[in-house]
């Protein structure tokens, strides 16, 4: 199986080692893995905040950079929910008022739905892809912790993951997953929205940390190193002992590596 690998904006600044990870991990699980140089953003921060030409080009050049994949995994919920979910309305929107010089310089309204119908079927969430496409729950990890898992909001309620995240950590050996209260509350982070609005976006953060520390984990683990790293800066903040992992690090662990 050909499988691309987009890295995502936030994990290719700043958390390298989480799309090392994913690398390690589908390599050792038979998979050919490759990375386009081509890749930049999917344009979600572009569209949420209103910029829909600009988020469109950053569309098309994601479409043009993945065709011909079998797979594209995303270590990220919210970028995977950007491209199976957002991208159809982008189409959607891009009716009569929109089919000017535009649509006509960015290839027409009839070829972006084209690309949109042909890739973003095979985009796939990294859980979703090792459970649903590899049909594999346990991949050979270990990492003897105690974790609990933080089901992101747009993996929880734009992909509908489900179970798969937990289903995945249960197998690996030697790891002690743990419930986390109020689980599917959101920590607060939301891209601009801790921005624009700080306060809210602070309380909530306090409240997830509360419920973190009250499971007496090791490890706080979620697939979406945006909401780790605003979970992550308030547990250093607390010096709370508590660390921050990605899904994919912790099923790319074993017992050789640890």
């Amino acid at each position: 199986m050909r499988v691309a690998l987009f890295i995502t904006c936030v994990n290719d600044t700043l958390f390298p080692h989480t799309g090392k990870a994913v690398v390690t991990l589908l390599r050792r699980l038979g998979c050919d893995v490759e990375f386009p140089p081509e890749q930049t953003c999917c344009g979600q921060m572009h569209v949420n905040t209103g910029y829909r030409d600009e988020g469109i080009r950053l569309a098309k050049g994601f479409l043009e950079t993945f065709r011909g994949y079998d797979a594209v995994v995303v270590p990220s919920g919210s970028c995977a929910s950007m491209v199976r979910e957002q991208y159809p309305k982008l189409v959607a929107g891009m009716g009569a008022t929109r089919a000017g010089a535009f649509t006509r310089a960015h290839g027409g309204r009839t070829r972006f739905a084209e690309a949109v119908a042909e890739v973003t079927p095979k985009v796939y969430d990294l859980s979703e892809f090792l459970v649903d496409v590899l049909g594999v729950t346990d991949v050979g990890a270990y990492f003897p912790h105690r974790v609990t898992y933080h089901p992101t909001c747009h993996s929880l309620r734009g992909l509908r993951v489900g179970d798969k995240p937990t289903r995945l950590l249960e197998a690996v050996r030697g790891l002690e997953l743990v419930p986390l209260p109020g689980a599917e509350e959101c920590c607060g982070f939301g891209g601009t929205f801790a921005v624009k609005n700080a306060a809210v976006s602070a309380a909530m953060c306090a409240d997830k940390i509360g419920n973190v520390e009250a499971t007496g984990a090791e490890v706080l683990c979620a697939a979406d190193n945006s909401c780790l790293m605003h979970l992550g800066g308030a547990l250093r903040r607390q010096r709370a002992g508590v660390r921050v992992m990605h899904l994919a690090e912790i099923l790319a662990s074993t017992e050789a590596g640890r």
